[in-house]
């Protein structure tokens, strides 16, 4: 199972919106794809769910939140499987397509942005031993409930909030991998750098520590699989001028780490799908120039499959 992040620190780079069609793109494909939305906004959880589902999750307390409450009200280590939930309407689309994969989805809640300061409290120690040992319980805490669901999923893909907290943290020392989502604008891709030394030192002090303990805990290296340019304005089949501009930049900044394919913007084919519950790389009725942003969608999970471990599960894996 790898499990692959999507962040960056600039909000309205189009993250859910690449998220939730490339679990849909990889559903169809025969994939066991799991979606955790861990940002507060929760527009991943709403692009699959509509808000009477949602509040009956709520009162079961059966989203992110709740299971994280659990840890800070009574230290309780509770199942993340109890979250897992199958939006109906993806799901009917998957079968309709006759898709052998499926997509699920651990919900996020409204609340989950007070939820960081409450989780500091937890993180502390009057020796270093405890220091260490504190750190490692708190930030483990979703790595170790992702372990549960190991044999149920090919794929876990978390959607993060647009800031480096302890549950985006959290998030990344679960993660294999970690996709940045961009525009190709100035205010998009100025902070790529800052969040991968951030991620880089996240994992050298975690990784420090684990060495120091000697307990059962293991390293991690969570590896940045690629930077994916979205809304990308097109002109003669290519993107604009001034966009070309900044993703050469990016280019030779990361050589091979920059995805070659794009998803172009079109608020009129993507903004209704989280409504409808189900994403565009699953829209059979599309023509034109809709069509193309289906394929691009599709090229792009062409290329995440070929530099990713990700495959299609099969009866004699079991």
């Amino acid at each position: 199972m790898e499990v692959i992040s999507f962040i960056n620190y600039k909000g309205g780079v189009g993250k859910t919106t690449l998220t939730s069609n490339i679990a849909a793109e990889l559903a169809y494909r025969g994939i066991r794809v799991l979606l955790v939305d861990l940002d507060p906004q929760s527009n991943l959880t709403f692009s699959f769910i509509n808000v009477d589902e949602w509040t009956e999750l709520d009162k079961s307390s059966r989203t992110i939140k709740h299971w994280y409450d659990e840890f800070l009200n009574g230290d309780r280590d509770v199942s993340l499987q109890n979250l897992i939930v199958s939006p109906d309407n993806v799901n009917h689309k998957l079968k309709q397509m006759k898709a052998d994969g499926i997509l699920d989805l651990i919900s996020s809640h409204l609340e989950l942005i007070n939820l960081d300061m409450e989780l500091a409290t937890q993180y502390g120690g009057n020796t270093e031993r405890t220091f260490r040992s504190s750190f490692l319980r708190l930030f483990t805490r979703l790595k170790r409930g992702l372990d549960e669901v190991r044999d149920k999923y090919d794929v876990v893909l978390i959607d993060c909030p647009p800031n480096f907290n302890i549950v985006t943290q959290n998030a990344i020392i679960a993660s294999d991998l970690y996709i940045v989502p961009a525009k190709a604008d100035f205010l998009s891709t100025l902070g790529i750098d800052t969040l991968v030394r951030h991620i880089d030192s996240l994992t050298n002090r975690y990784n420090n520590y684990v060495k120091e303990d000697h307990g059962n805990w293991s390293l991690i290296n969570p590896k940045l699989t690629g930077i994916i340019f979205n809304m990308i304005n097109i002109y003669n089949s290519q993107p604009i001028q001034n966009q070309q501009r900044y993703i050469s930049q990016v280019r030779r900044a990361y050589d091979n780490r920059v995805f070659d394919s794009y998803v172009r913007n079109n608020n009129t084919l993507f903004a209704p799908s989280p409504e409808a519950g189900v994403p565009v790389a699953l829209n059979t009725e599309v023509e034109g120039v809709y069509l193309d942003i289906r394929s691009e969608i599709e090229d792009l999970v062409s290329e995440l499959l070929n530099n990713t471990r990700i495959s299609v599960w099969e009866e004699s894996n079991e």
